[in-house]
Formats: structure tokens, C-alpha cells, sequence
């Protein structure tokens, strides 16, 4: 059909039909026959798709679009999927190697390894990781600073800025507290701040009010990576996802409002493999239901490994 429509012009429909052994009343009765019941679902779920795919930062794959369309009420094979995204040429996003931007502390003097890569956590507010990123504008670097809580891979704080300062540390970790206070958690005692060993992480304000907060400061070796692997890779997808797709960035301001909105999705909408296909607020919805008493809950005792 596409081959005949192609040359039909030039050559004319019987010699081509001639040629291809196939009968002109085949290919006029093609043209004139409706579409078919799988033509008429595919078309409609390709506009879904579409949509939903944009919606999504354009980063979902098939097996998570499969997911995230069973969740939006449209129940449909993962074969199905993967070929109308061929067919529409969607793609997930791929990871790309990340640029250290850690200055190690000079003074010799900072915490000890409390979590040892074992990146793991039974309740909400037991280990937090921190780290920080660069974004290039074209004002020039802007840096941006995040804590993640380890049990749902929620980013309760962050914060962009032009310097990397203290206070780009100091000011997101404060946003996570605030954060984690608004939803009624106004006792950290106990909890695990692990970062690297940056020199805003062991500074004297970020050492200072970690002790005023009555968490434990924990931090990685110099340069290893492994040993703040879970900020890592959240990073890694705020630069896939976000900073590598969207830009060029003009302005700190800019990098500052599509963070909100990144932040805002990544904890509500996004789905994570590690949870089960399911946003990070939903997982501490799912575990305050099932622990209706839990707030701050047992603290994490350090890793003795």
C-alpha cells in the first residue's frame, strides 16, 4: 500500500499492482476499507502516550510508561506500549556520567562513616544524604544542594546558588527541617545527616546545627563515590532528567523555578523502580497508614560493618 501510494503518480496503480503480482481491486478496496478496531485503540493510545510521556519530563521508558498508564486507568500490555513508542520514537532517558564537584575539607577534622554504603532505612527521617551538583547558565555556574531521605527517596530540601558557600548546605538542610515539620515531624533527634567530604560539609555551621538538631553527622571517604551513592544517584537523575534536557540555562532564576517544579513532580508523580513503581510521597503515605503512630520512629543504630 505505502509502496503503491508512493509511485502511483509516476508509474500509474495497474502496472505497478502488475509488477507486485497483487490485484488493483486489493489495493482499491484497501484504500476505501475503515480502520480497523486494533488501527482506531492504537491511535487513541498514542495520544496518551504522548501526552503522558511529555507530562513526565519525556524521561519514562516503556517498562515505566507501562506502569505509570496502569496507574492513570488505562490497563495495557508492555509489548503494546513498547510498540507505539517505537512507533512514535519515545525514549527513555539515559544516564550520562556525572562531574565530581567535591573540595575536600583541609582541616583534617570531620564525622566519622556512620552508614558504610549501606544505604538502607525501615521509617521516614532514620538517614538522610546530602550532596550537591553544578549547573553551567550562561550568567554562569549556578550550584544546586539537595537532602534526600534514604527510606523513600523523597528530596526534602534543597536549594540553587551562585556560590558554593556553607550556607548552600546550612540553607537546604534547614529547608528539609522545615519541611519535615510543616507534615508534623518536629523531632530529629537521632537522625543520620551522611555527606561527603566536601568542605561545606564539615564545616562549623553545617557541624554546628546538626548538633543543635540532635542529629549525627556522618561522612564518606574523599573521593569515593560509593560512599554517598544514593545522593548520587538522585543527582544523576536531576541532571538526566531535568538540567541536560531542558536547558540551555540563562539564569539562576530559571535553574531555581524548573528545580521547584522537578522537585515537586520527582516526590509526587515520578515513579521509582526501588519503591515498586510508586512516587516517594506515596511510599511514606503507605507507611505512615500502616504505622499510624510513627513519626520520628526508632533511630538508626550505626553500621558496625
Amino acid at each position: 500500500m505505502a509502496f503503491i501510494d508512493a509511485h502511483r503518480q509516476e508509474f500509474g496503480v495497474e502496472p505497478i499492482c502488475a509488477e507486485l503480482q497483487v490485484a488493483p481491486s486489493t489495493y482499491y478496496a484497501a484504500k476505501v476499507r475503515p480502520p480497523s478496531k486494533r488501527a482506531l485503540t492504537d491511535a487513541a493510545l498514542s495520544e496518551v502516550i504522548v501526552v503522558e510521556h511529555a507530562a513526565n519530563y519525556s524521561v519514562y521508558g516503556a517498562r515505566k510508561m507501562w506502569k505509570h498508564l496502569h496507574r492513570a486507568g488505562h490497563p495495557v500490555a508492555r509489548c503494546t506500549v513498547e510498540r507505539l513508542m517505537r512507533a512514535a520514537d519515545l525514549h527513555g532517558v539515559v544516564r550520562g556520567r556525572a562531574k565530581r564537584t567535591t573540595i575536600p575539607g583541609k582541616d583534617g577534622s570531620r564525622a566519622g562513616d556512620l552508614v558504610n554504603r549501606a544505604f538502607t532505612a525501615t521509617a521516614p527521617n532514620q538517614l538522610w544524604v546530602a550532596d550537591f551538583t553544578y549547573v553551567r547558565t550562561w550568567a554562569g555556574f549556578s550550584y544546586v544542594a539537595f537532602v534526600i531521605d534514604v527510606f523513600s527517596r523523597m528530596i526534602v530540601g534543597w536549594k540553587a546558588d551562585t556560590r558554593m558557600r556553607a550556607d548552600l548546605v546550612t540553607d537546604t538542610l534547614e529547608m528539609a527541617v522545615w519541611a519535615r515539620g510543616r507534615a508534623g515531624v518536629n523531632d530529629l533527634a537521632g537522625l543520620i545527616h551522611h555527606s561527603d567530604a566536601g568542605a561545606q560539609y564539615v564545616s562549623l555551621a553545617l557541624t554546628e546545627r546538626l548538633a543543635a538538631l540532635g542529629m549525627r553527622a556522618s561522612i564518606g571517604s574523599v573521593a569515593d563515590a560509593y560512599d554517598n551513592a544514593l545522593a548520587e544517584s538522585t543527582i544523576g537523575l536531576f541532571k538526566n532528567e531535568l538540567i541536560r534536557r531542558k536547558g540551555p540555562w540563562r539564569t539562576l532564576d530559571d535553574v531555581e523555578i524548573a528545580t521547584l517544579e522537578y522537585v515537586d513532580w520527582f516526590n509526587n508523580r515520578r515513579l521509582h523502580t526501588e519503591l515498586g513503581d510508586i512516587p516517594p510521597s506515596e511510599h511514606e503515605a503507605n507507611h505512615y497508614r500502616q504505622n499510624p503512630a510513627s513519626t520520628t520512629l526508632e533511630t538508626r543504630e550505626p553500621s558496625l560493618h
